[in-house]
């Protein structure tokens, strides 16, 4: 039977191909309602596809198809190209009243599961390098292949404390050791390596169909970091931008147990210089900042960005504890709050000497934390002082601004001393230091008056008749120190009465120790007492 060839068909420009347009029609329903719209002569017609699958190649696969009476011989390296071509020109009605192509496919693909691993990897590259992907197929390869993944990690020993770094042994798909491995599940993690065929959207896609499974994230994670890791090797800058993006939206949607700090800013060192997408750094900012207790003083010392003239990223930290803070909103998190502000004290102090550091950003990094964050501000007046030290230009004004950021009330002893003694800073916040440490002082005093009033009311004790004299004495002399912390109105006298509340508060703290130790025998002697009938009862004041 001779073929009739009255169809010229120009297929993506790359060849052109003269059919039988009745027999090609009866199977392609994209050409039969083409030619059905035609109010034309049907001679000599000409049909150019531009973007058919696969190209020539594709298009030779639907000849066989519809020169064969709807029948081809199907594999699992041609169903991805086959399945594209079917939806490209709708090859999905019985019009023939035979099984259309798709059909077929979709009845192919119930047999999945008795692919090998291979057959499936090579179905997945196939399906990526079209341009019209076949997600039917993308879909049911991928599930296949993750249900398989998912076996070999639950009979690993160790899965979440493996690490590909470790790995003794480095396998190929092409080999039979490799083949044995996958069979026998020796090693949960030897997919790592034979998933780096995939291209960044087909590994998001991947892992999508592993959290549905419920995948170990942890897993998850650390196959994601080495995908980066591996395919920088040989990537373009460009390509290197979308693997960035792709890894971190994938990690986004991950527990935050499940990726360590320290390999989220490896990331974002590398995200920094590659110019992400604002959306997805913002997305790694956050992640960063909801795990920054965890983070430590060499992550933060990013470099600033370019254009600008101070040494590390203020902004970008300020950032980061913003997010960690909209995280850990409840007080319950104070572990988490303290070391951070720990950190943050240890970074101010590493970026105190700064000469282009201006004073509103370090007073934000001063007052980026709450106050209740710190139980102690002598690591923060350290980078205070430094900070002072190396801004000689700074006006008065500016110094009191960051100085207010520091509570007087939680410095030590000795950072109060040496507060007294510097120059540096300006007299308001020595001012609000005194005023601070007499708040202390007056709270010492009234301790030692209510051991004094216990003292005069156990005087009837035999054992502690002759220490009564010197507790009031002692009561007497902190009255007088107590005196004495009223301020000079002349500010002349502010120098002496700096130097001279060193030993005040060193005496007071004496007088203190002496009044406890003098209590505890008081207390002790009121004991043996009610246990000996010998001695009279106690007055009722010290029951």
């Amino acid at each position: 039977m001779e073929v009739c060839c009255n169809l010229e068909v120009d297929v993506n420009g790359e060849q052109i191909f003269f059919v039988d347009k009745k027999t090609v029609a009866s199977y392609c329903g994209k050409l039969s309602k083409l030619f059905g719209r035609s109010k034309g002569s049907l001679r000599n017609l000409k049909v150019i596809f531009q973007g058919f699958p696969g190209g020539a190649e594709g298009f030779e696969l639907m000849l066989k198809f519809c020169y064969n009476n709807g029948n081809l011989e199907m594999s699992p390296s041609n169903v991805p190209l086959l399945y594209s071509v079917a939806e490209f020109v709708e090859m999905n009605s019985s019009i023939s009243g035979t099984q259309n192509l798709q059909e077929q496919i979709e009845k192919f693909l119930e047999d999945i599961s008795d692919w090998t691993w291979s057959e499936l990897l090579n179905a997945l590259k196939r399906c990526q390098d079209l341009c019209n992907t076949p997600l039917v197929v993308v879909d049911k390869c991928l599930d296949c292949l993750v249900g398989r993944l998912n076996l070999a990690v639950e009979a690993s020993s160790c899965p979440s404390t493996s690490s590909p770094d470790s790995w003794a042994l480095r396998v190929s798909c092409d080999t039979k050791s490799s083949e044995s491995l996958k069979t026998g599940f020796s090693n949960g993690l030897w997919w790592f390596d034979e998933l780096l065929v995939l291209t960044p959207d087909f590994v998001k896609m991947i892992v999508q169909f592993m959290l549905k499974r419920s995948f170990d994230e942890v897993v998850v994670s650390k196959f994601l970091i080495y995908y980066q890791k591996s395919k920088f090797s040989t990537a373009t800058r460009d390509e290197k931008r979308k693997i960035v993006e792709v890894v971190i939206e994938t990690l986004y949607v991950l527990e935050q147990n499940s990726i360590s700090c320290k390999s989220l800013f490896s990331i974002l060192r590398v995200g920094l210089g590659l110019n992400i997408d604002k959306c997805i750094r913002n997305k790694l900012e956050k992640m960063i900042g909801a795990r920054l207790d965890r983070g430590s003083l060499d992550n933060l010392l990013l470099p600033s960005p370019s254009g600008m003239n101070y040494l590390y990223d203020v902004n970008l930290v300020l950032r980061f504890v913003k997010a960690f803070l909209h995280e850990k909103t409840s007080r319950t998190c104070s572990m988490a709050l303290r070391r951070v502000a720990r950190l943050m004290d240890l970074y101010m102090a590493e970026v105190a000497p700064d000469p282009c550091l201006k004073p509103s950003k370090f007073l934000a990094l001063a007052k980026a934390l709450p106050e209740y964050a710190r139980s102690s501000h002598d690591d923060m007046y350290r980078a205070v002082d430094m900070y002072i030290e190396v801004h000689t230009e700074m006006t008065e004004e500016e110094k009191v601004k960051i100085c207010c950021a520091l509570n007087y009330e939680k410095l030590s002893v000795e950072t109060f001393l040496n507060l007294s003694k510097n120059t540096r800073f300006p007299s308001m916040s020595s001012l609000q230091a005194l005023v601070s440490e007499q708040v202390k002082l007056k709270t010492l005093l009234q301790t030692a008056k209510n051991s004094k009033s216990i003292t005069h009311s156990c005087h009837e004790l035999d054992e502690c008749g002759d220490k009564s004299t010197d507790r009031a004495e002692t009561g007497d002399r902190v009255v007088l120190y107590a005196e004495k912390l009223d301020f000079p109105d002349d500010d002349e006298k502010l120098k002496a009465h700096i130097e001279g509340i060193q030993w005040r508060v060193m005496e007071l703290e004496r007088v203190c120790t002496k009044l406890e130790i003098q209590m505890g025998k008081v207390m002790k002697s009121r004991v043996t007492s009610s246990r000996h009938s010998e001695l009279k009862s106690l007055p009722w004041l010290c029951s």
